[in-house]
């Protein structure tokens, strides 16, 4: 079987480069294992949160020339990054994502909003789909009397947490349960008691309806109404119905994974990949790759087994640790499908640190590449494979809270490479 580009990998830097190769003409091919990142996103996309040492970061782009030359951003280059972001939510836009940012006085500056976690702590973000609320700022909270409603029953979302967190912000919270008849069906089997369960049931317009009239009627002087983030899952219309109902300003708060945001904007982006054109060979693991004079000549997966799928050029996006797309023995770091050269400390205890909110050393394991995201094998490039995502080395993400930024800058990066014929 014979394609232009394939990409292995189904996540968030997968589906962006497949999305752009393909609308340029390309003929790609995806090659999903199964779930990705984005079932446990947040429904906010992260550009940069803070830096090496520490330092908070407001505006991400202003402080781009603070990192270090193996950084993703900096393989791309600040101008480059710079056209990306400002292209951002148009892209997404065109694949039915809504994505909206923190108000700047300096547009070309976009400044990092603030979410509320489920942990009721509030968290840097760049841009958010919309039904997640941004503030402006995590210290700076206009609400005085919060209402905190969950269905009973429903473990994934702690209300307690969140209102101790607004609670030591000044916000007076009451938290409220309430059942649904459809949603208590699901607690005779408690895996199906989760986010995604409920979503699907929610999707049914007499039960969100009944939702947002109960909740309608808890409300006693609450200026701020927060429920879980369950809704819009096919719909994303009914956020804003919800809140029309709602005599109170609602705030969408995530929940433990799988996260019905996260899952909404795979969808949406996968839709759009195969609506131009793309092919997304779902549930299969690549392996087995053929190489001749340092380029990759085929590729084969576990259930097409001795049918070889052959491209130009091939991207590399399945993940670090978290997505299997590397993988630690007692005393290396490996990248199972080419056999790439990994960057990782030769010392392991450098690996993790003992607190487990510090910076973990893991986070930034990855495969070495050149300035295009070409990687390295045996110490030589490999011309025709690029890698893109969280297996790119050169930054710790999870710290930085760059996931989704350099997901996306890579990916838009190499996809720009493989259009132009660099």
């Amino acid at each position: 079987m014979r394609f232009d580009t394939i990409i292995i990998g189904g996540g968030l830097a997968s589906l962006v480069c497949g999305i752009k190769a393909q609308r340029a003409g390309q003929k790609c091919l995806i090659v999903s294992a199964g779930q990705n990142a984005l079932h446990f996103s947040s429904g906010t996309f992260g550009l940069l949160g803070r830096l090496e040492d520490g330092t908070e970061v407001s505006e991400p782009l202003k402080a781009l020339s603070f990192l270090p030359k193996n950084h993703p951003y900096s393989k791309i280059g600040v101008e480059k990054v710079s056209e990306y972001v400002s292209g951002i939510p148009e892209f997404f836009d065109s694949c039915g994502l809504k994505l909206h940012g923190s108000p700047s006085s300096e547009p070309e500056f976009p400044r990092n909003g603030f979410r509320l976690t489920p942990m009721g702590s509030f968290m840097p973000a760049w841009l958010a789909m919309e039904d997640v609320t941004l503030l402006p700022s995590k210290d700076e909270i206009n609400w005085n009397k919060a209402l905190i409603v969950n269905f009973r029953g429903f473990l994934d979302f702690n209300a307690g947490f969140i209102a101790e967190g607004l609670e030591k912000r000044g916000v007076s919270c009451r938290v409220e349960t309430l059942t649904i008849a459809d949603v208590e069906s699901l607690r005779s089997n408690p895996t199906e008691m989760r986010s995604v369960g409920i979503a699907r049931i929610m999707g049914k317009e007499s039960n969100w309806k009944e939702f947002g009239g109960k909740v309608r009627d808890l409300v006693n002087g609450e200026d701020l109404v927060i429920v879980p983030a369950v809704f819009g899952f096919n719909q994303a219309v009914v956020i804003e119905w919800l809140k029309e109902m709602i005599p109170a300003e609602v705030m969408f708060v995530g929940t433990m994974p799988p996260s019905v945001p996260g899952i909404r904007a795979q969808i949406l982006l996968k839709r759009t990949f195969e609506s131009a054109g793309g092919t997304f060979l779902a549930g299969d693991t690549a392996i087995d790759p053929t190489f001749e004079n340092g380029l990759v000549t085929g590729i084969h997966t576990v259930n097409l087994g001795s049918i070889s799928l052959t491209a130009d050029q091939y991207v590399l996006a399945s993940g670090n640790l978290f997505g299997k797309g590397l993988e630690a023995t007692p005393d290396t770091v490996l990248e199972p499908v080419f056999g790439l050269d990994t960057d990782f400390p030769a010392d392991r205890a450098e690996w993790c640190a003992p607190d487990f909110f510090s910076e973990q050393g893991y986070a930034s394991f990855g495969v070495i590449t050149d300035d295009s995201f070409r990687p390295m094998r045996n110490g030589a490039v490999v011309d025709n494979l690029f890698v893109i995502g969280s297996e790119v080395g050169g930054c710790n993400s999870l710290y930085e809270g760059s996931g989704a930024g350099v997901a996306i800058m890579t990916a838009l990066s190499v996809a720009d490479s493989i259009i132009e014929g660099k």
